[in-house]
C-alpha cells in the first residue's frame, strides 16, 4: 500500500476534550473534530472525572459519524483506528479505548494503541510537512514535560521529565489561587501582556549541572506563599505583575534545558508541542534562544497544540508503517509514562 493511502481514524478522550479525526498518510487532515467541556468544568476550578467520562460517552459517537462524512468515506475506507490508551483520566481513557475496540472488531480493522504524550509530538508532523529526524522535542502540558530525543520515528529517548508538578499544572494551580478560572495557563498569559517580569524574584529550579529533569513545585511553593503574605497584610496583588513574573520563571528554565538537550545530542531541529506550547511567552523566548544558537525551531497552530485526534491519527500512522498494533486486551492505563523506545532493543 502506497503511504499515502494509508488512513487511519484517531480517537482521543485522555481528558475533558472528545476528539475523533481522519488522517491520511500520517500529515494530510481529512476531518478533525473536538467536542470541548471545558464549560462543563470551569465552575469546579478543574475537570470533575465523573463528568468528564459521561461527556465523552455522550459525544464519541457522534464525532465518529461526523468525522466519516466529513472525510467523505466510510469505515470500510480505514486502514486502522488509533486511540490514546494512556496517560490520562481512567474512565475517560476507558471511553475512547471501548469506542476504538469496537470499531476494530467489527471492522476488521487494525487496533494501534498511542501514547498521549508522544501523541502530542506529532502535532508538529501534521503543521510541518519538511520537519526532518533526528530532533529535540519539549512536550509540555498540564499533566506532562518532558524533554525527548526522537532519532528516527519509533526510536526515541527521554532525556528528561519532570520531578513533581508539571508546567501546566502549576499554572492551573496558580490561576485557582488566584481566582481566575480555568483553564490557567492562557489567563496567566494574557495577565502577563504589560507586566514586569522581573518585579518578583521567583525562584528558578535547575537542579544538579548536567540534569535535564525539571522541578516546579518549589516555584509552586513560592508563588503561593507570596500570594498568602500579600492577603494575610492586606496587601495589593499587583495581577499583571506576579503573572509575567510566574511565567518568566517557568519559562526561563524551559528554554534552557531544551537549548542544553539539543546541544547534548547536536541536532539542528527542536520541537515544541502539548496545552504549554500555546503559550505566547514561551514560543517568542525559546524562538529567539533557538535561532541564536542556530537551532530551527517547530510549534503546532495553537488549535493543535491542546488535545485533538489528528496527533494521535499521525502516531498511528508510523506505528502502522511498523505493524505496531494492539490486541483486543488493550486496556486503559491512567498513569502511563513515556519510555525511552529504540527499534534495536
Amino acid at each position: 500500500m502506497n503511504e499515502k493511502e494509508i488512513v487511519i481514524m484517531g480517537i482521543e478522550t485522555s481528558c475533558d476534550d472528545t476528539a475523533v479525526a481522519v488522517v491520511s498518510g500520517g500529515q494530510e487532515i481529512l476531518s478533525s473534530l473536538i467536542s470541548s467541556q471545558a464549560d462543563f468544568h470551569q465552575k469546579f476550578g478543574g475537570v470533575v472525572p465523573e463528568i468528564a467520562s459521561r461527556r465523552h460517552l455522550e459525544a464519541v459517537n457522534l464525532l465518529v459519524e461526523e468525522a466519516l462524512r466529513e472525510a467523505g468515506m466510510k469505515l470500510s475506507d480505514l486502514s486502522a483506528v488509533a486511540v490514546t490508551y494512556g496517560p490520562g483520566l481512567v474512565g475517560a481513557l476507558l471511553i475512547g479505548v471501548s469506542t476504538a475496540k469496537a470499531l476494530s472488531y467489527a471492522c476488521g480493522l487494525p487496533l494501534i494503541a498511542v501514547n498521549h504524550i508522544e501523541g502530542h509530538l506529532y502535532a508538529n508532523f501534521l503543521a510541518h510537512r519538511d520537519l526532518e529526524l533526528p530532533l529535540t522535542a519539549l512536550i509540555v502540558s498540564g499533566g506532562h514535560t518532558n524533554l525527548v530525543y526522537i532519532e528516527e520515528h519509533g526510536c526515541f529517548e527521554v532525556l528528561g521529565r519532570t520531578r513533581d508538578d508539571a508546567a501546566g499544572e502549576v499554572f492551573d494551580k496558580i490561576a485557582r489561587a488566584l481566582d481566575l478560572g480555568y483553564p490557567g495557563g492562557p489567563l496567566i498569559d494574557g495577565l502577563s501582556v504589560g507586566g514586569d517580569s522581573q518585579a518578583i524574584p521567583f525562584p528558578r529550579a535547575f537542579l544538579e549541572e548536567d540534569s535535564l529533569d525539571f522541578s516546579f513545585s518549589g516555584l509552586k511553593s513560592a508563588v503561593l506563599n507570596y500570594i498568602n503574605r500579600q492577603k494575610q497584610k492586606n496587601g495589593e496583588i499587583d495581577l499583571k505583575n506576579l503573572s509575567a513574573s510566574f511565567q518568566q520563571a517557568v519559562i526561563e528554565v524551559l528554554v534552557e534545558k531544551t537549548i542544553r538537550a539539543a546541544g547534548k545530542k547536536q541536532v539542528k531541529n527542536i520541537a515544541l508541542s502539548g496545552g504549554v506550547a500555546a503559550n505566547r511567552s514561551l514560543r517568542s523566548s525559546l524562538s529567539r534562544r533557538a535561532s541564536a544558537e542556530g537551532y530551527k525551531l517547530y510549534y503546532p497552530p495553537l488549535e493543535f497544540c491542546t488535545d485533538n485526534a489528528a496527533m494521535i491519527a499521525s502516531a498511528g500512522h508510523y506505528q502502522y508503517l511498523r505493524k505496531d498494533f494492539a490486541d483486543m486486551d488493550l486496556n486503559a492505563v491512567p498513569g502511563l509514562q513515556l519510555s525511552t523506545i529504540s527499534d534495536n532493543m
